[in-house]
């Protein structure tokens, strides 16, 4: 680990960033913010604009797209309005911006050194690719609400959510495989069901996407029921034609499955950690499954909680970031029951 000091340090802050940009990406999310900047300039918007004279000018250019023609131009919409939602998506694109230079100018550095064995190589040439990727997404993302309808497709913001998660999960375990370079023997029957729980939880994180995309948190704000007296709402039957679209683009539908794997989620760690009371753990093990169980409760209430009070920015913002703890967890105790 001792040679790799600096190589690790780089990963977690690469971590880090993600998190935080995750983090901004929900609060744009849940003000409204993300459709505010109509272009893309990879040098010129580095900075917001610097003079009253090139505000009106960029609003001006807002107010030629749907979300402004179909939602804002009926409620006072204001050039303070606007400053404070282009703020939002201006520092989460800034944001992104940063890890760019974080990943490529130390990446250089340690090439030059020869810092990187073939192996750790090839999985920071997988990052930077999957960095690229999340950049296209994020504009592939904000131009579905930029043509027609005033709102970015459930869809593709979902699909931008989760490959974060991923990206950070994947940068997380490179980083472990550094600080954690030995072998060891594998415990075939809890690594099976970290895998499957992991998944399980990704599938959550779409899903997570879908509510967020759909505003589906602020409907049926009761719980442990739907509403009163109907787990299942009969709504979800009413909205959609198929039982997929019923699923995948209803409200009603896709909020019942949010709500539903959450429940598997806490299941399936409950499972895992009294499996492990059949084996000899190490305390990396142990520690792990420990984080699991304390962060899995904590999500779970601040899931139930966000839904009971109809999604406030902070609640929001909070079930998102331990979503990504919850993550970060599972991708070390995986880790750790991994060869």
């Amino acid at each position: 680990m001792k040679n790799n000091k600096s190589v690790i340090i780089w990963l977690l802050s690469g971590c880090f960033l993600v998190f935080v940009m995750v983090v901004v990406g929900g609060i744009t999310r849940l003000t409204n913010s993300g459709l505010s900047m109509t272009d893309w300039h990879l040098v010129t918007d580095t900075f917001p604009p610097l003079t009253e004279a090139k505000w009106e000018e960029t609003f001006e250019k807002y107010k030629q797209f749907p979300e402004y023609q179909k939602i804002n131009i009926h409620n006072d919409f204001t050039l303070s309005d606007y400053k404070f939602i282009y703020f939002w998506e201006w520092f989460h694109r800034f944001i992104g911006r940063i890890i760019g230079l974080v990943f490529i100018i130390p990446f250089v550095y340690f090439l030059i050194k020869k810092k990187l064995d073939p192996e750790t190589l090839k999985k920071c040439g997988i990052l930077l690719g999957m960095g690229a990727f999340q950049g296209f997404l994020g504009w592939f993302m904000v131009k579905s609400g930029l043509i027609d309808a005033p709102d970015v497709s459930h869809f593709r913001l979902s699909l931008h959510l989760t490959f974060a998660f991923i990206t950070f999960a994947y940068t997380l375990w490179v980083a472990l495989d550094l600080i954690y370079p030995e072998k060891k023997q594998v415990i075939l029957p809890l690594r099976n069901i970290a895998r499957i729980t992991l998944a399980i939880i990704i599938l959550q994180i779409i899903y997570g996407g879908f509510v967020a995309g759909l505003n589906a948190g602020l409907i049926h704000n009761h719980w442990p029921l739907m509403s009163d007296g109907q787990f299942f709402h009969e709504s979800i039957i009413l909205e959609r034609d198929s039982w997929f679209a019923r699923f995948t683009e209803g409200k009603s539908g896709v909020q019942f499955v949010h709500r539903t794997i959450a429940y598997f989620v806490v299941g399936l760690i409950l499972f895992l950690t009294f499996k492990s009371k059949k084996y000899t753990l190490s305390e990396e093990q142990k520690n792990g499954l420990n984080g699991l169980l304390i962060i899995v409760f904590i999500q779970f209430t601040l899931g139930v909680l966000t839904l009971l009070y109809s999604v406030p920015l902070w609640l929001g913002v909070t079930h998102q970031a331990v979503a990504f703890l919850l993550l970060a967890t599972m991708t070390y105790t995986l880790h750790r029951f991994s060869k």
